[in-house]
């Protein structure tokens, strides 16, 4: 028997098409993977399947409900993680669950079995706030919350996303002990190794099926998406000895924690600089000290010539930033953003006029100026935030997972991007969870629980640890770690 049949379902938004009559089944017990572009159409498939929103036309069911007619029916048997971060970040980890399982008119008591191995990690933070978590334990807590029903379907979309490399892992070891107790499991990912985990998968683009079959299949049959060619040129920056980061036992403490724990090294001038950790080892943290969001506890340090306790004003005006959550207004143009954040950079009115069109030339977004920035697909969206990051052309700008959630195409026309910016000179100080874009990197920089525990090229890495590429490195690194949901 089927778990999932869909038969010719069309979706549009105003006269955009977001699903073509798209057609598949899933039995029960699959591990089955939706995978596509941003703006294929997945989380519009979820959704449907979720009954939250309504098919124009065609049918879909869920263990023989029907989307349309059977709603209530559904509700009770499925879980859901939606690809936004889907629990309450004031409420505590005990009291999201218990909310979550009054919704489905159930117990954490009556439902605990089911989600035993997954909640006991992170039950001894029963009462920390859900918005303190680490990126892993959040995922592990929002997954908790959508099995505390005992459902027999789960919906993951894009389940990983801003999630490190071995917490990846983990969660996707949770679901094949999931699926060996009978789950139906439907999930998308932009991550191809995730990918692999599925039985099958369906390819959608542009809102249209255009195949299912084994991921090998798929992801040989249209490489040009997923496996498109790396880098070939190499780091194209020309290094030079100035430094333009420079920090020294740097402290950031929280009471007894120590979120930053006595961090020393330098940045030079137009080096692609990788700062990699798992989550909760502390690279936000270290961030935000940097860019003047934050004051350290002790030490030094100096970004773009300015010292970063009292002079965190000049720093701001000197740098770009792009926060790993979105950072422009959905609710202005894209013209109107670039516009905004010219004039907040103190750009004059000519030079905005003049540099508003190349931008929009060289991002293919001319017809897109007036479109609303909440219209745009992730990628786009990305693309954008980090143009707009750069448009003053600062000394250095400072990446937050930039590419968190964006398919590997358009991850790589992003570094196309770093790369240009990095040939006119602007120093490139990232954090990534993708260990192919660390590769990119001229050096990288390791923290685990606070601290810097390694630092060097990527193939100085590789050589000090043994280690066949920077995944196994990292993965190395960070199993060393003693924190947990920080």
């Amino acid at each position: 028997m089927n778990a999932i049949e869909v038969t010719g379902i069309e979706k549009r938004y105003g006269g955009v098409t977001a699903l073509d009559k798209v057609s598949f089944t899933v039995p029960q017990g699959e591990m089955f993977g939706l995978i596509g572009p941003d703006g294929a159409g997945k989380t519009t498939i979820f959704r449907i399947l979720c009954t939250l929103l309504l098919p124009d036309a065609g049918t879909a069911s869920v263990e023989g409900f029907d989307v349309v007619t059977d709603m209530r029916q559904i509700r009770r048997r499925v879980g859901y993680m939606p690809g936004k971060f889907s629990l309450y970040p004031d409420l505590t980890v005990r009291e999201n669950l218990e909310f979550f399982a009054t919704l489905f008119g159930t117990t954490v008591e009556q439902g605990y079995d089911s989600i035993r191995a997954i909640y006991a990690q992170i039950e001894p933070f029963e009462k920390r706030k859900a918005g303190a978590l680490s990126g892993g334990m959040k995922q592990k807590l929002a997954l908790s919350c959508a099995l505390v029903h005992q459902p027999s379907v789960l919906f993951l979309d894009e389940p990983t996303t801003g999630v490190d490399p071995v917490s990846r892992k983990e969660l996707w070891e949770m679901l094949a002990m999931l699926k060996q107790r009978g789950l139906t499991i439907m999930a998308s990912t932009p991550y191809l190794d995730e990918v692999r985990q599925c039985g099958r998968v369906a390819f959608l683009s542009q809102g249209r099926l255009m195949d299912v079959d084994t991921p090998e299949a798929i992801l040989d049959r249209f490489a040009d998406v997923f496996n498109p060619p790396g880098l070939t040129d190499g780091t194209p920056t020309s290094v030079q000895d100035e430094n333009v980061i420079e920090v020294s036992h740097l402290v950031k403490a929280f009471g007894t924690f120590h979120a930053v724990d006595d961090i020393s090294f330098n940045v030079r001038k137009g080096e692609i600089f990788g700062f990699l950790g798992a989550n909760g080892a502390g690279k936000t943290t270290a961030m935000h000290m940097l860019t003047g969001l934050n004051q350290p506890t002790g030490g030094t340090g100096r970004v773009a010539g300015f010292d970063i306790r009292t002079e965190h004003e000049q720093i701001k005006r000197h740098i770009g930033y792009m926060s790993q959550r979105f950072s422009l207004y959905e609710d202005l143009t894209v013209a109107e953003n670039i516009r905004l954040f010219a004039g907040i950079y103190g750009m004059g009115d000519a030079e905005i006029k003049t540099k508003t069109a190349d931008l929009l030339k060289r991002l293919d977004f001319e017809s897109h100026a007036d479109d609303l920035v909440r219209s745009l697909p992730l990628g786009w969206k990305q693309k954008l935030a980090f143009s707009v990051s750069i448009f003053h052309e600062p000394s250095i700008v400072f990446l937050d997972e930039p590419t968190g959630g964006v398919d590997p195409a358009t991850r790589r026309q992003f570094w196309e991007l770093i790369y240009d910016a990095a040939k006119r000179g602007i120093t490139i100080f990232v954090t990534t969870h993708y260990m192919d874009e660390a590769e990119y990197c001229d050096r990288i920089s390791i923290m685990v629980d606070g601290k810097i525990k390694a630092i060097g090229t990527p193939e100085q890495l590789k050589q000090q640890f043994n280690q066949p590429d920077m995944s196994h490195v990292f993965t190395h690194l960070a199993r060393q770690a003693t924190r947990s949901a920080d």
